[in-house]
């Protein structure tokens, strides 16, 4: 019989960023006070899940995020350095239309291409290293449930992969809120489905800030 397997990937909670920048893979940027909120509320989303390995991006704002639910499993927090945040050549840098570094001339050449894009990591590297964690989280759960903590560009950009759509896109348009989930349904080694919800939808509701989060 071919076993059925979820693989949960979980954005990460509101980060902590009173100065409003980039912050990308820059250390030090933890979870806000609403962003702990936003882990738990995704712990107990999947409270009754069959989840039996979590996984989380390196990032300080990935593990807090999956401490509470792997807590409530009595299991460890396994690292993979593929769920990180994509490079980005205005990491620490602000980017905020109007008052940012887009305004900047000087920036104009590095946005010259935004298929590849030139600005950082390539989606369609970002898309093979996720699947290779996406893959990798599914055997480890086989049979079972796993859950990822990822960044915002690199789920969004796994979940264009796996739909077959193309990678380059309207940022403002992901489906990928804070916390929110995007599950990987497979039958054997094939996905055969994905799912989205937000269980943090009323916590950002609360934040406007939470709407516009950076380097995410």
């Amino acid at each position: 019989m071919t076993s059925k397997t979820v693989v949960h990937v979980l954005r990460h909670g509101e980060v902590h960023n009173p100065e409003k920048i980039l912050y990308g893979r820059l250390p030090g940027y933890h979870l806000s006070e609403l962003g702990v909120q936003m882990a738990k509320a995704a712990a107990q989303a999947v409270a009754e899940r069959d989840i039996t390995h979590v996984v989380a991006s390196p990032l300080e704002r990935a593990q807090q995020t999956a401490e509470p639910i792997a807590a409530q499993f009595g299991l460890p927090i396994a690292v993979d350095d593929r769920l990180i945040e994509s490079a980005n050549w205005f990491e620490g840098k602000r980017v905020s239309v109007g008052d940012g570094s887009l305004r900047d001339p000087r920036n104009w050449w590095v946005m010259r291409d935004p298929v590849t894009p030139s600005w950082g990591e390539a989606y369609t590297l970002i898309a093979k290293r996720m699947y290779a964690a996406l893959e990798a989280a599914r055997v480890e759960a086989e049979g079972h449930e796993a859950l990822c903590v990822s960044h915002q560009l690199p789920i969004w950009t796994l979940r264009n992969h796996v739909e077959r759509k193309r990678l380059w896109h309207d940022p403002r348009k992901r489906q990928c809120g804070l916390a929110s989930l995007t599950s990987f349904h497979f039958e054997g080694a094939r996905i055969v489905g994905v799912m989205y919800s937000e269980p943090a939808a009323h916590l950002i509701a609360m934040s406007p800030t939470a709407r516009t989060a950076k380097g995410a």
